[in-house]
C-alpha cells in the first residue's frame, strides 16, 4: 500500500486506485469544493491504518466501479478489516447504495457507533465545527427519514 487517498480510497503501489467496498467517508479531494465536515479526521485514521503497509484485498464480482478504481475489501495483515473499523469508528458511512455481502453487518456498525457517539457522529453536538453543524443536522436528519432504505446521502 502506498498511502490513503481520502477516508474510502487507497493508492497502491503500482498506482492503482482502491475504492474500499461498503463505506462512505466524508470528502477532501473534489476540485471547487470545500473539504467535507469530518473529511480530514477519516483520512487521517485511513492513512493511520494503512499507509505504507501490506494489505491484503477481497473482491466481488463486479472488481471496478465506472470511475476504473477497483473495488475492495481491505484487510490488515493482523486481521482488522478496514471497511468495518472506518464505520466501527465512526469515520465514515455504510454505503448500501449497491448490495455487497456485509451490507447488514456495515448498517449495524453504523448504527452502534452513532449510538456511542463516535467518531463524526460525536463531534456534530460541538459548536465550535467550521460551520458545518447545519449540513450535519440536515443530513441526520434525512438520514432518520430514509433510513433502513438508503443509507448513502452525499454531505453538500
Amino acid at each position: 500500500m502506498r498511502h490513503a487517498i481520502d477516508g474510502d480510497t487507497l493508492l497502491l503501489i503500482n498506482g492503482e486506485k482502491v475504492r474500499l467496498i461498503g463505506v462512505n467517508t466524508p470528502e477532501i479531494t473534489r476540485p471547487q469544493k470545500p473539504v467535507q465536515y469530518f473529511g480530514k479526521e477519516a483520512h487521517l485514521f485511513t492513512s493511520q491504518m494503512v499507509d505504507g503497509k501490506e494489505v491484503r484485498c477481497e473482491f466481488e464480482k463486479q472488481r471496478r466501479d465506472k470511475y476504473g478504481r477497483l473495488l475492495a475489501y481491505v484487510y490488515l495483515l493482523d486481521g482488522t478489516f478496514l471497511n468495518a473499523e472506518i464505520i466501527k469508528q465512526g469515520y465514515g458511512f455504510a454505503y448500501t447504495r449497491f448490495p455487497f455481502k456485509y451490507s447488514e453487518e456495515f448498517r449495524k456498525y453504523e448504527r452502534t457507533a452513532r449510538e456511542n457517539k463516535k467518531g463524526l457522529w460525536g463531534a456534530m453536538g460541538s459548536p465550535h465545527k467550521s460551520g458545518m453543524e447545519a449540513d450535519i443536522f440536515r443530513l441526520d436528519i434525512l438520514r432518520i427519514l430514509i433510513y433502513p432504505y438508503s443509507t448513502f446521502l452525499r454531505i453538500i
